[in-house]
């Protein structure tokens, strides 16, 4: 045991030491928005918290993580009290907020740390490892959180404590933790009905009297999570400026870099049907922004098709999520939480509203956990790992970041075709290494995903290189619209994937 955890810390200061490299590297306008939610927490009393405008990165996460800001800023101020100055701060950039805030993104994996070791602690040592590298290490994690910026990885480490707890069979304490992440961010609940299928069915369906009891028991403590967390601001009366900052539905349909999700291919066809019945008389116009910037805005504004709503994409999520949910109640097993789980946040990455492309890593990570289960699975999560990781390369578009995420896909690659070759060799080609003097594998991908990974390839020569030489600033939105659609065709199959799995 002393070993495996040898092991996991091994790669942990790895995965430190190329986070450590990352610091000098582009910042988006999160890193800005995570310095100014430090500064209101600082600056101003809760009951302003979701009230101020002084920038236009205005608090819109859930109180538990407003609390993890204004515990971050005490350390702030001590580094330089400019970063949590609310005025003089905004656009803030000397190496000190910079250093500031890079290393607390790194000192909160370590809940990440704590999560897959807690996770995969009675799991045997190679499948142990392959999770170990596949999570502590995943490229999207380094690209999204240590580049781009954000704390996915800690938010993403509550999760996985909470299905470490379910897989054990303690219920109660796996409901808490999920209570927990919700109000770190609201966007994990896309799995609140899985959970609460599966809660209700293997925890509370224990007969009437004990049944109620561990009801009415798991009620008490989701009830005192969301408790702690809101009721400040539902004794101040601001509940509704909470709500109404936690879930801007008048941001549009699609953020403004396209998920590669289902929307994509509604927007094409309803572009495509605009320019078609345009060629054919017929007097439709054309909303520009749907293909430039995404659509951002107060509307979601299609020339053919039946305009969507939030209500809308909440149906089509929780139709799809339905399956899964079938078959919790029917088979409530632990040992298919984590699968049941990606699936929902597939669903939800899909069908949802303004979905963030950042938003894969929610199904990738918890992927990582089923992966090792099955050959099958094995070869599933190497196609769309691969497909989620190029997915992101756009949110990293500056030309000294290129080789970065290149270098970064390719090793990780390489690492899960080593993993999982040796994960599933065949023993009897093993014992008959010395004959052959070869060692030959179940680890293969199927010539049509093969051709669809190598297609990855094709797309990145033409959306980076041929397409801005051929066109100059014209259509800039081509490169973006290539990637995303591509990639969600990647992400639609892993989709079907998934489902025929657990309908299976």
């Amino acid at each position: 045991m002393d070993g495996d955890r040898r092991h996991l810390l091994w790669f942990f200061a790895v995965a430190t030491a190329v986070k450590l490299l990352l610091i000098p590297s582009y910042r988006s306008t999160d890193f800005e928005v995570h310095r100014n939610w430090l500064a209101i927490t600082h600056s101003l009393p809760l009951s302003r918290w979701y009230f101020d405008e002084t920038s236009q990165w205005t608090l819109d996460y859930p109180p538990f993580f407003a609390y993890f800001e204004r515990f971050l800023s005490f350390f702030a101020r001590l580094v330089d009290p400019k970063i949590v100055d609310l005025q003089s701060g905004i656009d803030y950039s000397a190496d000190s907020v910079i250093y500031f805030q890079r290393i607390t993104v790194m000192a909160s994996d370590l809940l990440l740390l704590f999560g897959v070791w807690r996770l995969t602690r009675k799991v045997e040592s190679l499948k142990r490892n392959l999770i170990c590298v596949l999570v502590v290490l995943s490229p999207g994690l380094l690209m999204v959180d240590h580049v781009h910026f954000q704390y996915n990885g800690f938010l993403l480490g509550w999760l996985l404590l909470s299905v470490s707890f379910l897989q054990e069979g303690r219920d109660l304490i796996g409901g808490f933790l999920f209570a927990v992440v919700l109000c770190f961010k609201h966007l994990f609940a896309v799995a609140a009905p899985v959970y609460f299928v599966y809660l209700l069915r293997h925890y509370c369906w224990a007969g009437l009297a004990s049944g109620l009891r561990r009801l009415v028991g798991l009620g008490v403590v989701v009830v005192a999570v969301f408790a702690a967390a809101f009721g400040p601001f539902i004794y101040n009366g601001q509940i509704q400026q909470v709500i109404s900052r936690m879930f801007p539905f008048g941001r549009g349909l699609c953020h403004a870099y396209w998920a590669p999700n289902f929307w994509v291919f509604y927007i094409i066809l309803d572009k495509g049907l605009a320019f078609s019945l345009r060629k054919l008389g017929f007097d439709v116009q054309v909303p520009s922004a749907s293909f430039t910037g995404g659509l951002v805005g107060d509307s979601s504004p299609f020339a053919v098709l039946p305009q969507i709503t939030p209500l809308i994409t909440f149906a089509m999520v929780l139709l799809a999520i339905s399956p899964c949910l079938i078959k919790a109640w029917r088979r409530p097993q632990p040992g298919l939480v984590a699968r049941w789980i990606a699936y929902a946040y597939t669903c939800g990455f899909l069908f949802g509203w303004h979905v963030h492309e950042k938003a894969s890593l929610h199904f990738t990570i918890p992927l990582a956990i089923v992966a090792v289960q099955s050959l099958e699975d094995a070869k599933h999560y190497f196609l769309v790992s691969i497909v989620s990781c190029y997915s992101l390369f756009p949110l990293l578009y500056e030309p000294q970041e290129y080789p970065i995420k290149v270098l970064l896909l390719l090793l990780h690659s390489m690492v899960m075709w080593l993993g999982f070759t040796a994960q599933y060799t065949d023993q009897k080609a093993l014992k008959k290494k010395e004959e052959s003097g070869e060692r030959k594998s179940k680890f293969e991908i199927g010539c049509v995903e093969k051709s669809y990974l190598m297609g990855l390839v094709v797309v990145e020569v033409v959306s980076q290189f041929l397409l801005p030489y051929l066109l100059g600033d014209r259509f800039a939105f081509m490169p973006l619209m290539l990637i995303s659609t591509y990639c969600a065709v990647g992400i639609m199959y892993s989709w079907i994937w998934q489902l025929r799995r657990i309908l299976t």
